[in-house]
Parts: structure tokens; sequence; C-alpha cells
């Protein structure tokens, strides 16, 4: 009697969150392909990767080849997203739907839009007004839609900000770590007193494999797990706790350009702003009693987030 082969996982993207999720998918015992264009990188046990511009037909077909499911982490340049993103979804959808293979998307807040301070579930309204707000929920219903009509079987995972290791664009990553390990200015983007969840990294790829192993889960958003909201300010202090020094914090108030955010970025990022000056606080209690999940302690995170900062910086 022979053993059939494990189906075939493929990632799309190979940034923090795809990579993540690729390894996390190994550990499973899944075959997993991770695509970018390059197809290039540092190795990973159990994953081979694969080159292939998702953003055309042809290319989006090579990469979703023999998949069982396949995961939308492909993420573009911020002030690209508006332009880029629909075409990637387009190409996408089109080689699921040829192959049968299942979608996982990696999705964002952004189609909340301002919630004044509420706090977001999935039954939030999407009120997003922002260029990226909107065109992020018009592919979200386009991916609703494509799962309604029978034509691919699809499930959303909404992550709030990233954090953790590998983690450098994004608010709580390489503005603020390095900064507050050698004693540099740490930014303080609008009202840091006000609550602001933040999703461990390690948490989105446990949420999507879990996503991608469930297809009861199918048809529908699902926050991903995300630890109890913290004001900003107190996420601030507990860094200091750990690397044993005041942090220089300097106030931006309003977009502008700062340490690794310039001014093309921030440019872009002006319109989304508000999740600085209103409170971003994510339920994910929805996916956590469904399957089981905890989101990891953001104690825990910031442990981890530092030493791979350590490495990092002693690396470059």
């Amino acid at each position: 009697m022979t053993t059939a082969p494990a189906a075939l996982h493929t990632v799309l993207g190979a940034g923090p969150a795809g990579t993540t999720l690729a390894g996390e998918l190994a550990a499973r015992g899944h075959r997993v392909r991770l695509v970018d264009r390059k197809g290039q990188g540092p190795e990973i046990e159990g994953v081979a990767r694969f080159a292939a511009d998702v953003s055309t037909p042809g290319g989006a077909r090579e990469a979703v080849e023999g998949a069982a499911v396949v995961y939308h982490c492909v993420n573009v340049a911020y002030h690209l997203q508006v332009e880029v993103m629909p075409r990637i979804q387009e190409a996408v959808l089109a080689a699921v739907q040829e192959t049968g293979a299942r979608l996982v998307v990696l999705d964002t807040l952004y189609p909340y839009g301002e919630t004044h301070g509420a706090v977001m579930t999935e039954d939030t309204p999407w009120n997003a007004t922002s260029s990226k707000g909107v065109m992020r929920a018009e592919l979200d219903a386009r991916y609703l839609a494509a799962h309604a009509d029978g034509r691919v079987r699809v499930v959303l995972g909404r992550s709030a900000d990233f954090v953790g290791p590998g983690v450098l664009n994004s608010t709580l990553g390489g503005a603020v770590f390095p900064a507050a390990l050698t004693g540099g200015q740490v930014p303080a983007l609008g009202d840091i007193d006000l609550p602001h969840s933040y999703t461990y990294i390690g948490d989105v790829a446990a949420g999507l494999a879990t996503l991608g192993e469930h297809p009861d889960g199918d048809g529908r958003v699902w926050h991903l797990p995300t630890a109890p909201a913290l004001t900003t300010r107190r996420i601030l202090a507990m860094i200091e706790e750990r690397v044993g020094r005041p942090l220089d914090l300097t106030v931006v108030a309003e977009p502008r350009p700062f340490g690794p955010f310039d001014e093309v970025f921030m440019a872009a990022y002006a319109e989304m702003f508000y999740q600085h000056t209103e409170g971003q606080t994510v339920d994910s209690s929805a996916i956590e009693k469904a399957y089981g999940l905890s989101p990891t302690p953001l104690s825990d995170t910031l442990d981890a987030t530092l030493a791979w900062y350590r490495a990092f910086l002693a690396s470059h």
C-alpha cells in the first residue's frame, strides 16, 4: 500500500507574513511552495521557493499549479496599492478558479474605515472613505461574491498592525525597535494614549494556517488572533523595561517623513493616519472560540521581537 502525497499549500508573497506562514505550514507537516518574483531567500526547512509574477494571469497560474490551498499574502509599495492590488486579485482569482484550489486571503482593517474608537468585530460595518480603504473593501466584496457564486472557495483573515520578528515596515517595527535598542529617536505616532491593537506575526501565520486547514470557515471574514489592546504608550513602556533605558520619544502628531518612513510613503499613508488619532481595538474572539486559538501575550511578542532585532542589528 502506498501513502498519498501530502496536499500542496502555496503561499503567494514572501514578506514577513508569507515567510512566517510558510514556516508554520511546513511545521504542521504540509508541502509548501513560497512564491515571489525572485524565488530567492534564506532556506526554510520544508519550503520550496518558486519565482512567479502573480500580477499576471500566466504567472498566477504557474504559481498555484497543483495547490490544494493558496494563501494570498502579496502586498506592494504603499503608493502603488490602489493601482496594483486589484490587478493581482484578478489574476489570482482566475488562477484558483481554473485549478479549483481554496483561497485564503490575508486582509487588513482598512474596509472598516474610521470607527471612532469602537471595538472592531467581524460585524463592524465597512465605512471606509480613504482610497485604500475603499479599494480593500471592493476587493473583499469581490472575494466574497466569488465564494457566494460558487466560483472559488474563499476565506479572509484580517489582521491589525503587524509586530514581530522580521517585521520592518510597520508602525511597531523598524522605526521603533532599532532606536529603542540603540538610544535613537522613537516615533510616537498620533495619540499614543489610545488603545491600539497589534497582531503578532506568528499569530497571523497560525490563524491563516488554521483557516487553510478548516474549509468549514470559508465564505466569511475572520479576525486573526490578536492580543487584547493596550495603549501604545504602555507598549513603549514595556519596551523600555526590556531594553533598560528610557525611550527618546518623538511625537509625530501628523503625517510627515520620519526614520524609515520616507516622503513617498507618508504621502500615501496620510489618509490612513486616522488609525493613530482614534482607538484601534480588534476583537478576535470568534476565531479563538471556533478553532481553539489563543493570541500570543504582548510580553512574549516583545521579547521575541527584541531578540530578533538584536540579531538583525548585529548582522547589519
